[in-house]
């Protein structure tokens, strides 16, 4: 509703104090010490009421300034054009989602309208209304994971979704995928065997995509299935070292052998490295247990322990490595959590991720997936 102050200028409002008092625009320009053509142009609306003038008219009318600053704010306020709320909806927007990421990742294009963008984000998400409750799950009997994902990790698992359902590839066999561990774990020895990863794991009926992790997610990992009961393994490389790509790949995949995302829908597995062992369930020490035995035989690594500490020496660190047919940054990592020892021997964590992604469907670092 439009007020008084948003029809006439406060000039209307100083001619009328004027008349009150029986001042003409020379005498008041007198009092106050300013040029009559600056009275003048207030009067006609010409000139804006400054702080200072505001406080030279509260002085000489007895009225305060700040009335004549209320009044030749709500006039100019008043000559804007609305915004109809567009503006408060585009701030809802972005303090709902990682608007700016997703625009810059190209899993939303960016615009000025905020009905497209409203309708991306009602698609990227898959509901009618944004006020609605997102769920990931499938089927609606299954519940959500135990711990309620952020709206920056949804927006992941909803891209790595979308990733995987454009996947073609032969139905799930566990029976295939228990085969196939033998042949990953022959892949152990070196950084560059791991483009051969999304291969087999796609004769097994396993969809395995790579996407870049979004900044504050903490995300290494996600398992799902898609709607046709086909496993979904997600990575992000967040951290990209031999040890850990190789431990949440092995942890992802106890979770599909064991079907435990049928369960909640989705499990998502955040900063497994940082979580400590009393603080995950049963599931999540289930899967810990597989990757650490994966990586590094837990028998052959006590043995290993109990032979050399204290004494850690990198020889010694290299000729068990080599032993055991591993790559030493394998040793490494469990050696790492083992003692608590995050800066032991950090230069053989080797990277992987260009080889992971030359060969999985891959979204991030520059590069945009389309469908």
């Amino acid at each position: 509703m439009n007020n008084f102050a948003e029809t006439f200028p406060p000039g209307e409002f100083l001619r009328d104090e004027l008349d009150a008092r029986g001042w003409s625009q020379t005498e008041l320009a007198e009092i106050i010490g300013r040029p009559v053509r600056l009275i003048n142009e207030i009067i006609a609306g010409k000139k804006a009421i400054t702080p200072e003038t505001a406080i030279q008219l509260g002085d000489s009318l007895g009225t305060g300034p700040e009335l004549w600053m209320n009044l030749e704010s709500q006039f100019q306020l008043s000559k804007v054009r609305a915004t109809d709320g567009l503006i408060a909806r585009r701030a809802g927007l972005y303090g709902q989602f990682p608007v700016r990421e997703m625009i810059k990742r190209g899993w939303i294009e960016g615009t000025k309208s905020v009905e497209v963008l409203e309708q991306q984000f009602r698609t990227f998400f898959n509901v009618d209304r944004l006020d609605a409750e997102i769920h990931f799950a499938h089927a609606a009997k299954k519940s959500e994971a135990q711990t309620p994902a952020t709206m920056v990790q949804l927006a992941w698992l909803f891209r790595a979704r979308r990733l995987a359902t454009e996947m073609v590839m032969p139905a799930y066999s566990e029976s295939t995928l228990r085969a196939a561990l033998p042949r990953l774990s022959a892949l152990l020895t070196a950084p560059e065997e791991t483009r051969h990863v999304a291969r087999i794991l796609a004769e097994c009926g396993v969809r395995f995509v790579v996407v870049e992790p979004i900044p504050g997610a903490k995300i290494d990992g996600a398992c799902f299935w898609t709607a046709n009961e086909q496993p979904v393994v997600a990575l992000s490389l967040r951290l990209d070292r031999i040890d850990n790509f190789w431990f949440v790949l092995r942890h992802e995949l106890e979770h599909v052998l064991c079907r435990h995302a049928l369960e909640h829908g989705y499990i998502l597995d955040q900063d497994i490295e940082g979580t400590a062992a009393d603080q995950v369930n049963e599931e999540e020490s289930i899967a810990n247990a597989a990757a650490a035995e994966y990586c590094v035989s837990r028998d052959e690594m006590s043995g290993f322990v109990a032979r050399v500490s204290p004494f850690f020496k990198e020889e010694r660190v290299l000729l068990f490595a080599q032993r055991i047919g591993v790559h030493p940054g394998l040793v490494v990592g469990q050696l790492q959590r083992r003692l608590g020892r995050y800066d032991l021997f950090r230069k053989y964590q080797a990277k992987v991720r260009q080889f992971v992604t030359s060969s999985a469907l891959t979204d991030g670092w520059g590069v945009v997936h389309t469908a």
